[in-house]
């Protein structure tokens, strides 16, 4: 009988197995016996815990998911400076935390976007995060400019936060977060300058 308490410790175990797997082999030779061996577990764990590999996929997007809202909440509450532009601000550095930058991370991150096309269950927790961005972003720039206007920036923002993640996840060496997140505030400083919106002489960024 498992211990008491065991269970969310072993899911957090394969999900991480997963993205090893992932990041070492690609999601498509990604096998349960594979993140199994990672996990140093038996494949049969795998279905007691997620049903099966298509669950443990789910669950290791989720993760990376919350991850993500949790990097991005702990800035902006972190903020002395409430402005939009200090939200937003946040918003760029939590999109390139460390977890959601480094090898297992980024591999896995480009897995499931390429996944998403062909599985509706992962295509679904991409449009959640891709209108969360969005949404979160809008919000911040209505508090500054009419609505069409800050749907304008709101979108090429995300353009931009996904372009230079993307692009920097693809290169030999891996993506640069410090350089991906200048160039992200240089834009939005610019978004800023082009809808006549006043940005703060000075801001720190996480």
């Amino acid at each position: 009988m498992p211990k008491v308490g065991m269970e969310p410790i072993r899911r957090q175990q394969l999900i991480t197995a997963t993205m090893a797997a992932i990041d070492e082999v690609g999601l498509a030779e990604t096998t349960v016996m594979r993140i199994a061996r990672h996990a140093g577990v038996s494949a049969g764990i795998i279905s007691h815990y997620f049903g099966g590999k298509d669950g443990l996929l789910e669950a290791t997007m989720r993760q990376i998911l919350t991850d993500l809202t949790g990097a991005v909440a702990v800035r902006r509450h972190a903020l002395e400076d409430g402005s939009p532009h200090a939200h937003i601000g946040a918003i760029i550095e939590g999109n390139f935390d460390r977890t959601q930058v480094t090898g297992p991370a980024a591999k896995t991150w480009l897995a499931f976007w390429a996944s998403s096309m062909h599985k509706p269950m992962l295509q679904r927790l991409q449009n959640v995060n891709d209108r969360r961005l969005y949404s979160n972003l809008c919000h911040q720039f209505r508090r500054v400019m009419p609505r069409a206007e800050a749907r304008n920036a709101a979108r090429g923002l995300a353009a931009m936060i996904d372009g230079l993640w993307l692009r920097g996840a693809l290169t030999p060496e891996g993506l640069d977060a410090d350089e991906a997140r200048l160039l992200a505030h240089t834009y939005l400083d610019q978004l800023f300058a082009h809808y006549g919106c006043t940005t703060p002489a000075s801001h720190t960024n996480s």
